[in-house]
């Protein structure tokens, strides 16, 4: 527990709390029903530090609050959701005026907090980098793990840039948030030959954080859709070129995780800008035990219908229209097979 200073006459002190004594207070407010009086007189303190004892506990993540509405329709759509995809599914109700950053913004301050309870210590967790993972990251609530490692799931490189500071300021506030160790990957996100890949998977330095993505225990992503109407980061930062664009497109592409690409149903194999990606293999991906998906905006729907075919998310957080354009794209179609 945090020593307090002495309080001196005509000085104010700045307070700092222990998690337990924020977790003390929440617990007789939220779980015991006491007034904020009656917990002032239990712990022997004041009533306005009893009220900063419960901003505590919720900023840093020990309370979480969720309001439902029986009006709203988002408890409706995440059942539909979890039955067709069997995904554990949070809808984020937001409305139909905000445009598409400002929905993203809703969705990434909520992923953010439904995250965090679902980091553990001696975890091994993949993060992708990205237009929404980048606001996913500047929302995060601090929560001390032990034995946790960031580990970055894709290379970040292009003719343009080395990708290095966008992706590692990524991974650094995830680290940071979680009292992680970092490990980043430096390679290009696409190679110029597969040759080259295979030569480059073959090093040791390489192999090293190969080896750490297949002990992965959670990854993060979004889903990259080539017709968004916010342009996934891969498809607008300079990491394709207009053949290699129009590849995918007579390819029937849809989107792609972590810059690994599949069609609509799910399947990633004959695509040739997969065999020079520095992205985890689908396979792996899905075989992960916890898979987190996070998607703003419906634009992205075709991407994220394929994703849910092959079976890439155990969770998916999205938002309200979002989630409407899935329940509805997706009646009469056959559920999901399952993981590649």
């Amino acid at each position: 527990m945090h020593k307090r200073a002495e309080s001196r006459p005509g000085l104010a002190r700045p307070q700092s709390f222990s998690n337990s004594e924020s977790l003390r207070a929440a617990q007789m407010y939220y779980l015991q029903d006491l007034t904020m009086d009656a917990i002032a007189r239990e712990l022997h303190t004041s009533r306005s530090t009893v009220s900063r004892l419960l901003a505590s506990a919720r900023q840093s993540g020990l309370v979480q609050i969720q309001i439902r509405s029986p009006q709203e329709r988002t408890p409706e759509l995440e059942r539909q959701i979890r039955a067709r995809y069997r995904v554990d599914a949070h809808v984020v109700p937001v409305p139909d005026t905000l445009n598409e950053g400002e929905v993203l913004e809703r969705v990434a301050m909520q992923a953010a907090r439904t995250i965090g309870p679902l980091v553990d210590s001696n975890a091994v967790i993949g993060v992708a980098w990205g237009s929404t993972l980048s606001a996913v990251s500047r929302h995060l609530v601090p929560k001390p793990t032990h034995d946790c490692t960031i580990v970055q799931l894709n290379g970040a490189g292009n003719t343009r840039t080395s990708g290095i500071a966008y992706a590692s300021e990524i991974l650094r506030r995830f680290g940071q948030a979680y009292g992680a160790r970092v490990v980043q990957f430096p390679v290009p996100a696409f190679f110029d030959r597969a040759s080259t890949k295979q030569a480059m998977w073959a090093e040791r330095s390489v192999r090293r954080i190969l080896e750490l993505q297949e002990k992965m225990t959670m990854a993060i992503f979004s889903v990259g859709s080539i017709d968004s109407d916010v342009p996934s980061h891969v498809y607008s930062g300079g990491y394709l070129d207009d053949s290699e664009l129009d590849s995918l497109a007579q390819g029937n592409v849809v989107g792609d995780v972590a810059t690994v690409f599949f069609r609509a149903d799910g399947k990633d194999r004959g695509i040739p800008l997969n065999e020079r990606t520095s992205g985890p293999p689908l396979a792996l991906l899905s075989s992960i035990r916890r898979r987190v998906c996070v998607v703003s905006g419906p634009s992205k729907i075709n991407g994220l219908l394929g994703a849910l075919a092959a079976g890439l998310a155990t969770e998916l957080i999205l938002d309200e229209a979002t989630a409407r354009r899935l329940v509805e794209a997706d009646a009469g179609r056959k559920p999901p097979a399952g993981p590649l």
